[in-house]
């Protein structure tokens, strides 16, 4: 398998960051559902925040290379069995996973950044705050990032499911095409 994708496969980069932000999607919705249960006086109270702002930083450079690697290596051709609808609805909710995930990493960088102090990134660098002072801009933008969590959540899973479907269904190489299979 090679490093790109090609007219009828996806290459290992693509395979790598699609389930790379799949893991660290979901990682980060149980991290974040954890951290709002976590009392002032608990040892997590200010790391479990700390870690969740540091991978949702490094989420947001990985999203970033992956709409830049889409141009350098657009995805496999659609399945010649797909009807008009199926291939309509899968652009559609790529689409929509894109924005809301950029949704939610830009709600976060919000939240964070309300305060006026930078982002540290494992103590790596720092992500400055440059939009701060728009009153209540932590509330406004926590939730946003909710709603749009929630949203992820619930649309990667469809995704999941329609994966599903091909696979056991329809019988065909959708899902195998993301793991790395290469038709004959």
């Amino acid at each position: 398998m090679s490093l790109k994708n090609t007219s009828t496969s996806f290459g290992h980069i693509s395979i790598l960051i699609h389930w790379l932000v799949a893991l660290a999607v979901y990682g980060m919705f149980a991290l974040g559902l954890w951290m709002v249960t976590l009392s002032y006086y608990d040892t997590w109270y200010h790391r479990a925040p700390e870690l969740h702002k540091s991978i949702g930083s490094l989420l947001f450079i990985v999203m970033i290379i992956r709409v830049i690697w889409r141009f350098i290596s657009p995805p496999p051709k659609p399945l010649a069995s797909y009807s008009f609808f199926i291939r309509t609805s899968s652009q559609l909710m790529q689409l929509s996973l894109y924005i809301a995930l950029f949704g939610i990493l830009f709600s976060g960088y919000l939240i964070s950044t309300a305060d006026g102090q930078p982002i540290s990134i494992f103590g790596w660098f720092e992500i400055p705050a440059t939009l701060t002072g728009q009153g209540i801009q932590a509330d406004t933008a926590g939730v946003i990032h909710l709603y749009l969590a929630w949203t992820v959540v619930v649309l990667s899973l469809l995704h999941g499911f329609a994966a599903l479907k091909h696979h056991f269904i329809d019988r065909d190489t959708t899902l195998k095409r993301m793991f790395g299979y290469k038709p004959n």
